[in-house]
């Protein structure tokens, strides 16, 4: 059984549950519900290994009926008890509330549900699009990024050839100038 419940009972806490008691709100392992069938007789009990689900079913309140009944106003299902004009001990919840059976709920839920689905359908094919579009405008801007360093580098290259040929010219110049001026003499001649 899936997401199985587990004992209330401290000491039993890692056994998987078997019953429910909506009167005292625990689940029992098989030890606990023996001691306490014994003491506690007129007890609602569900078996949690049959088909039937006591969330769906029955309502947790203590003392309350199966649920037959949808608040509108809050969204949830109740019972009689829950729809009572006497207000005791949790009864009276929802006596002033917008509520119709389950049964008429049903469909306008289930419509809803479906509606819903169709919207998240459509939401995911746009996400997706949104997805491959922002992917490819990445891949656009890396190459974009990838080119503009290549161009900087080209230029970078140019200004450096640039430099070092006019470096050269200068010291050609120099040499030149000097060499013309003093080394060409006959100063050395004597």
């Amino acid at each position: 059984m899936e997401n199985q419940k587990k004992c209330s009972l401290e000491e039993h806490k890692e056994i998987d549950a078997i019953i429910y008691c909506p009167e005292c709100r625990i689940y029992m392992c098989n030890k606990c519900e023996k001691a306490h069938s014994s003491f506690i007789r007129n007890h609602h009990q569900y078996n949690l290994n049959k088909a039937e689900d006591i969330f769906n079913g029955y309502c947790p309140e203590k003392n309350h009926l199966e649920l037959k009944y949808f608040c509108k106003t809050h969204n949830q299902l109740c019972c009689a008890a829950c729809l009572c004009k006497i207000n005791k001990e949790g009864d009276g919840q929802h006596k002033d509330c917008d509520v119709c059976s389950i049964s008429d709920i049903k469909e306008e839920k289930k419509n809803n549900l479906e509606y819903n689905i169709k919207c998240l359908e459509d939401l995911e094919i746009k996400f997706n699009e949104s997805i491959k579009k922002l992917k490819e405008i990445i891949n656009k801007v890396e190459e974009e990024k990838e080119e503009l360093k290549v161009n900087i580098q080209k230029i970078f290259t140019k200004i450096r050839n640039t430099v070092n040929d006019r470096e050269d010219e200068l010291l050609l110049e120099i040499d030149n100038f000097y060499n013309d001026k003093y080394i060409n003499k006959d100063i050395f001649n004597i």
